[in-house]
């Protein structure tokens, strides 16, 4: 029956919702402990370099595209394309921002905004929205450079420099997070996962990248993370409006923000577009989460709860050099 109703909810959003655009791209916006209970706890944490979102913000202060719009020679990664942004340097931080404290073992929620990506997809982009990666590292540069990490470091250390590690994957798309707009994803989700106003978030429901720190994360000193954000776009349309809303199992995958595949297509990347986010760790002995029992609390205040599917498995998304993973890898964690 739920089902049925999520479909009548989506074909009517459907119908009446006039074509939204995407004003806006994605990064790290707050970083948060989270606790046995699956509740995230303060004090938030931030990216280097962190700009809040004060009167004539301008995103690109806190923004890094991979490649940059306007290069020369078209959209092409350069094996010079540093990791962070100019002001995303190793420890640049601020007292109104500064970063998170966290203890070896601790899970932490990074949370960022989808901005329109998934409840505004375009047809052209990846299934879930594309793939993040969260690598760390205990020696990081202000020299590190995207293609010496990318797909390079691996979850057991042996990748590339050995400099670091892949520590999590995670569909862009979380599964429950929207923009409220009046488009049928957010629609639907708006119904499913109901939440008050609250700051920062406004009405919104941010997405998040929960996972848990290595157990040899030093206790004093910093340990880095790199977001990775992986949001190419392909050859052939992993969805299609005409197809999007559709009737039983369909509709519910579009409620849900998964789109449609076409049949018989292979969709391969044609323009590369990464964004990334820098952050800092400040060691502490105080674990929150480290060596105790998950006990994932149902029905808690979706502003402040992690996402319980993420809490388990750092490797939600199976990609090389991750390791095995215990859950699937292709449809975000979700439960109606």
């Amino acid at each position: 029956m739920r089902s049925t109703a999520i479909s009548q909810l989506v074909i009517a959003a459907g119908l009446l919702a006039p074509v939204q655009v995407i004003v806006a791209h994605s990064w790290v916006e707050q970083l948060l402990r989270i606790a046995p209970n699956g509740t995230m706890v303060g004090p938030a944490g931030f990216i280097r370099g962190y700009v809040g979102r004060s009167p004539g913000f301008d995103e690109a202060l806190d923004l890094n595209l991979i490649p940059p719009n306007g290069r020369p020679d078209g959209k092409i990664i350069h094996s010079d394309d540093l990791m962070c942004r100019s002001t995303q340097t190793v420890g640049n931080y601020s007292t109104e921002y500064p970063m998170l404290r966290a203890a070896p073992g601790d899970l932490v929620a990074l949370r960022y905004q989808e901005n329109g990506h998934v409840t505004l997809p375009l047809a052209s982009k990846p299934e879930n929205r594309g793939t993040v990666y969260i690598y760390g590292t205990t020696s990081p540069s202000n020299n590190d450079t995207l293609l010496a990490i990318h797909k390079v470091w691996t979850a057991d250390g042996q990748g590339g420099d050995r400099r670091g590690r892949l520590l999590a994957t995670r569909n862009f798309d979380d599964g429950q997070c929207y923009q409220v707009n009046d488009g049928p994803i957010s629609v639907a989700r708006q119904a499913l996962f109901k939440k008050a106003p609250e700051d920062p978030q406004g009405a919104d429901l941010w997405c998040q990248a929960d996972v848990r720190l290595p157990a040899d994360m030093p206790e004093t000193g910093t340990y880095t993370i790199y977001w990775v954000w992986d949001w190419p776009t392909m050859s052939a349309p992993t969805a299609s409006s005409k197809r999007q809303v559709a009737r039983g199992d369909r509709a519910r995958r579009y409620a849900m923000g998964n789109p449609v595949a076409p049949r018989n297509a292979t969709p391969s990347v044609v323009i590369p577009e990464i964004y990334t986010s820098c952050m800092d760790i400040e060691g502490t002995s105080e674990a929150l989460s480290a060596g105790q029992a998950l006990s994932f609390e149902t029905g808690q205040d979706l502003n402040n709860a992690a996402i319980s599917a993420q809490l388990s498995d750092n490797f939600l998304v199976n990609v090389s050099g991750a390791g095995p993973s215990t859950t699937s890898t292709s449809v975000p964690a979700c439960t109606l």
